[in-house]
């Protein structure tokens, strides 16, 4: 089982993580999505396509970009179509 906490409080939590570039990522609807916020930041991998962001709201703390996921992934990277990862500080422990 694999678990995403940040400020006290568990974000993710799955047995079907894909593990990518040593980066745990969760099915969608794994993620408790009351801490997700929308993000307009993206960026660009180029195996994998263009990537998205949320940012974290826990427990009236803001952790700005701190999950990603890629909407549309290039082929090499379909495995992780509808799956979110995890940074800045957000702990991932499997």
């Amino acid at each position: 089982m694999a678990i995403a906490r940040w400020n006290g409080e568990i974000i993710a939590e799955s047995d079907e993580t894909e593990i990518v570039e040593g980066n745990h990522y969760f099915p969608l609807e794994s993620v408790r999505s009351q801490y997700l916020r929308p993000s307009e930041t993206t960026s660009v991998c180029p195996w994998k396509g263009t990537a998205n962001y949320y940012s974290l709201h826990v427990n009236g703390e803001e952790n700005t970009d701190a999950a990603w996921y890629y909407a549309e992934p290039k082929e090499a990277a379909s495995n992780i179509k509808g799956r979110i990862a995890f940074w800045k500080g957000v702990e991932v422990s499997a």
